[in-house]
């Protein structure tokens, strides 16, 4: 993938230079990063608002909102006590940053799909990736601004929504980079201090509250029932007829919400 250096920043952070890119158009900013991760020390991140050939869970469709949606990639190379819980952590952060800028509460759908109205406004996907220097953690995160309806009718994705559809006032072209920004704040040392030495721990009580899971009726592979908690571990738990059952993997759906969405825990695999 390539894309021409628009923007260069750096800040002093106390775990390093934090560094922000901005690019044009990528076909990938995950992929982007991962082809450039010398360029990354503790912190980092890599956006665009036109990427061409990203990609979701299960392969999922892909659709290029030029001008209309933020796609972003942090680039994490400290040490996480529970690195397997930051996409947790990201749907937990994202809905912040959201919050601030708009005044809206978006719902995280676990583990880590963040909806507005029902619908999905923003995804997560991270991955592990390593370089001559170690291992890092790759973020990408999507954000919906102002899709039109037949924009996601045309991709095939009926449960997907923008921020604009949802009667949000948006301005993508100021929106995406103080969200850039405001993410790479919610990735820096001090907002992630907490986390990067107890893990989901650290976040369970945020979560719960915005986890629109729990409460309802729920079907995962194997079994249905009523989700009743977010564990230690960050798992689902389902009230079953045969008991409790802890979710850590497959496809989720939740009663009155979209469609299933795959939902999957577990440290992020390695990607070549």
């Amino acid at each position: 993938g390539g894309g021409r250096r628009l923007r260069f920043r750096v800040e002093a952070g106390a775990a390093g230079p934090v560094k922000v890119l901005y690019l044009p158009a990528v076909d990938s900013t995950n992929r982007w990063a991962k082809a450039h991760l010398a360029e990354f020390d503790a912190v980092g991140a890599v956006w665009t608002m036109s990427q061409t050939a990203g990609r979701g869970r299960l392969g999922r469709a892909w659709a290029n909102a030029a001008g209309r949606a933020l796609y972003y990639t942090a680039v994490l190379r400290r040490p996480l006590a529970d690195p397997a819980a930051l996409p947790l952590y990201a749907s937990l952060a994202l809905s912040r940053v959201l919050g601030a800028r708009y005044g809206i509460a978006a719902r995280v759908k676990w583990p880590n799909d963040l909806l507005l109205g029902g619908k999905k406004v923003a995804g997560i996907l991270c991955e592990s990736v390593a370089d001559g220097r170690g291992r890092a953690i790759l973020c990408g995160i999507g954000v919906n601004l102002a899709q039109e309806t037949a924009m996601f009718e045309a991709a095939g994705l009926p449960h997907a929504t923008s921020l604009a559809l949802q009667g949000v006032q948006v301005s993508p072209q100021d929106d995406a980079p103080a969200l850039a920004e405001a993410l790479t704040g919610e990735f820096g040392p001090a907002a992630m201090e907490e986390f990067a030495a107890r893990g989901f721990a650290a976040c369970r009580d945020a979560y719960r509250r915005a986890c629109l899971n729990l409460g309802r009726r729920v079907t995962f592979e194997g079994g249905a029932g009523t989700a009743i908690d977010i564990d230690p571990e960050g798992r689902l738990v389902v009230e079953t007829e045969a008991g409790l059952t802890r979710v850590f993997t497959g496809e989720v759906s939740v009663g009155g919400i979209y469609g299933a969405v795959n939902a999957e825990t577990g440290a992020p695999p390695a990607q070549n």
